[in-house]
């Protein structure tokens, strides 16, 4: 019992990276459930223009974490770490005040603008969209902002997780990923809370105002790095840049691991449609009313309650087995989820049929994420040599760039595709008739689902063949 004991007891390295991580996904998911919002709602952006601006945030934030994990590598974590946290909450700060600097240049929200200025553009904008904001090209100003957020996370999605493999032996890789995926999901589930209420009690400023909590949140766990991070495990520091390239072309000519990494893009592909899709969807057919902060909330729920029990049972199968047990409920989830259309619109169990089936497929998708993510991880950490950690696990992070690029412009087409804008129709019977098929929009990805399980399945199967044959 007190050797068990001795090796499940984690380093304060490892508690303080984590619970850092925590507070860092905490003020980044209070601002993503909201992001196309933001760009559509706050700074006139189209649904086609918000989803691959936010796909590109998102897809940069996991293509840099190659070179950023490569790099931390070489000046050491706590360094990086200190660089990421700085760059986070000026990043989130000034997004929080370029509308209000956009306001005092003149480019007001439509309904406070003069009744003449209203008069001259009413027949061009609609009262949704702010006064000006629909032709002025400081509207892009939110790109360097974002760009600023972006390399600071490239560094928390390498560092945090590699710290992890460093703070943790063979044995206890699992359990350490586990519990790093559980502070992961709190810290979801806790971002997601916030905007809901936000948005009862001040409106679609919400989508500025969060910005400013998360600022406050990223200057914590800045202080926490700072204060408390220390760790002895310091492999592969002081590296040259020629090793670190060297490092870096090893991993990106793995062909097996980016063949692995494109078939676990598609799972992801499915999983960012909680930020991509949702929330205008649910909005759109199931009323102003409707809270996709909460319904999406449904998701790291599910993953904290279930995270645990489920590595612990299927650590008795590799991890590619437990993917693919995870793969194979991905098109089950979104299939779940378009059923919600088909239903009418009478309640079911206090909840519009949309929002219910979109809750209980969310459900499906958090227990997809628990068979599939920690063992991803422990998967890419055992590749990892000893001091280059944090690039194999910023290069773990290429299926979330795939996904990201993809998913988030899939989506922006299939939104004004299938569930357009009800403030671009001039009735609501016009809407009703553009909208009858929102729910193909989650074919779409139930058929990437379905491609990905079997993509992965065949991927075990043939690398269990190959290894085979070299031993």
């Amino acid at each position: 019992m007190e050797q068990k004991t001795q090796k499940l007891k984690f380093s304060a390295a490892f508690w303080t990276a984590n619970v850092a991580e925590m507070l860092e996904r905490t003020a980044y998911y209070a601002l993503f459930i909201a992001i196309t919002f933001y760009l559509s709602n706050i700074l006139g952006f189209s649904d086609i223009e918000a989803g691959f601006i936010s796909g590109g945030f998102s897809a940069l934030m996991y293509l840099l974490p190659i070179f950023t994990g490569a790099y931390a590598d070489k000046i050491g974590y706590r360094k990086a770490m200190i660089i990421a946290f700085t760059m986070m909450p000026i990043g989130y700060l000034l997004l929080g005040v370029l509308p209000f600097m956009l306001e005092g240049l003149g480019l007001v929200h439509y309904a406070d603008a003069p009744e003449g200025a209203k008069a001259l553009v009413a027949n061009v904008i609609t009262e949704n969209q702010y006064f000006g904001l629909h032709e002025s090209p400081l509207k892009w100003l939110v790109i360097p902002i974002m760009l600023i957020m972006v390399v600071g996370g490239s560094f928390i999605r390498s560092l945090i997780r590699a710290s992890v493999a460093r703070e943790t032996t063979t044995e206890t890789r699992a359990r350490g990923y586990s519990i790093f995926y559980t502070l992961v999901n709190i810290g979801a589930f806790s971002g997601k809370t916030v905007i809901d209420p936000l948005r009862s009690w001040i409106g679609e400023r919400a989508y500025i105002y969060v910005n400013f909590f998360s600022t406050a949140l990223c200057l914590i766990a800045l202080l926490l790095i700072i204060f408390m991070y220390h760790s002895v495990n310091t492999e592969g520091e002081n590296k040259t840049m020629r090793e670190v390239w060297q490092g870096l072309w090893k991993g990106l000519t793995n062909k097996r691991l980016l063949i692995f990494i494109f078939i676990a893009s598609g799972f992801w592909m499915c999983q960012q449609q909680l930020y991509a899709t949702m929330p205008k969807y649910v909005i759109r057919m199931a009323g102003e009313a409707a809270k996709p902060g909460w319904i999406a909330n449904v998701n790291p729920l599910v993953v904290v309650l279930m995270v645990n029990l489920i590595t612990k049972w299927m650590s008795r199968y590799t991890a590619l087995t437990s993917m693919v047990v995870g793969m194979i409920l991905v098109p089950v989830a979104a299939l779940v989820m378009s059923t919600g259309n088909l239903l009418g619109s009478e309640p079911i169990l206090g909840m519009h049929p949309i929002t219910l089936m979109l809750v209980v497929g969310i459900m499906l998708q958090g227990l997809c994420e628990c068979f599939i993510t920690p063992r991803y991880l422990e998967y890419f950490s055992l590749q990892a040599p000893k001091g280059e950690e944090g690039m194999y696990l910023g290069f773990s992070q290429l299926d979330s760039f795939f996904s990201s690029i993809i998913g988030f412009g899939l989506s922006g087409v299939l939104l004004q595709k299938y569930c357009p804008d009800p403030k671009l129709f001039e009735t609501r019977e016009a809407w009703l008739e553009a909208s009858t098929n929102a729910h193909y929009i989650w074919y779409y990805f139930a058929a990437i689902g379905v491609a990905a399980a079997v993509g992965l399945i065949l991927y075990e199967i043939i690398t269990k063949r190959i290894d085979a044959k070299k031993q």
